[in-house]
């Protein structure tokens, strides 16, 4: 299987259905649609067994939760989408999110929470990063069935002794006035309906 993760809004579900097109796989399953919804707290151990439950032997499965369902010897490829966080913000705003909800996303990404999930999970060789930011979706799917191709043929994984450098947002963000600049935004999300 192959994973598309990533805070939300970093274009997981518009990038998943290209990677899925593009290795002549069924469209891909969006891993939170299966979650029970109403509750704050997503019951991972049930989302689990939905998922195992639709016994996808190969397929793209996509959503921030995919560290917290899928194992290790589950996952083919794991791709991590990024967005540089000031662009994410922007995103998330566009999108109606509740202010708590866009920082706390944004904050997120800032020092890679879902990256470091996947790292954990799935390992520095599986899971690989790639930024939305600025490149178009057919571009970042165009690299990701490459680098999951490659990861295939070489053996699950990344050829051993590479040497991979990290995105690091806070590199960009080195003092307390970006950060307040980035956390407080330059505008509030509309008001919700």
């Amino acid at each position: 299987m192959v994973g598309v993760c990533g805070t939300p809004g970093t274009g997981k579900k518009t990038v998943s259905p290209i990677v899925a097109k593009l290795m002549g796989l069924p469209a891909p399953i969006p891993i939170n649609s299966l979650a029970p919804k109403g509750g704050a707290e997503v019951d991972t151990a049930l989302l689990r067994r939905k998922l195992l439950d639709l016994d996808p032997p190969r397929a793209v499965l996509f959503g921030h939760l995919l560290p917290h369902v899928l194992r290790k010897s589950e996952a083919g490829f794991v791709a991590v989408l990024r967005c540089e966080p000031s662009v994410l913000r922007e995103r998330l705003v566009e999108r109606g999110y509740p202010r708590a909800k866009v920082t706390e996303n944004v904050e997120a990404e800032l020092i890679g929470v879902v990256l470091d999930e996947c790292v954990r999970r799935f390992g520095s060789a599986l899971a690989r990063e790639y930024d939305t930011t600025s490149t178009s979706p057919q571009a970042v799917a165009s690299a990701i069935v490459r680098d999951a191709e490659t990861a295939k043929a070489s053996g699950r994984g990344a050829a051993a002794g590479a040497r991979r450098v990290w995105i690091d947002w806070t590199l960009d963000y080195d003092s307390s006035t970006k950060l307040r600049s980035l956390l407080a935004g330059s505008r509030d999300p509309p008001a919700s309906t």
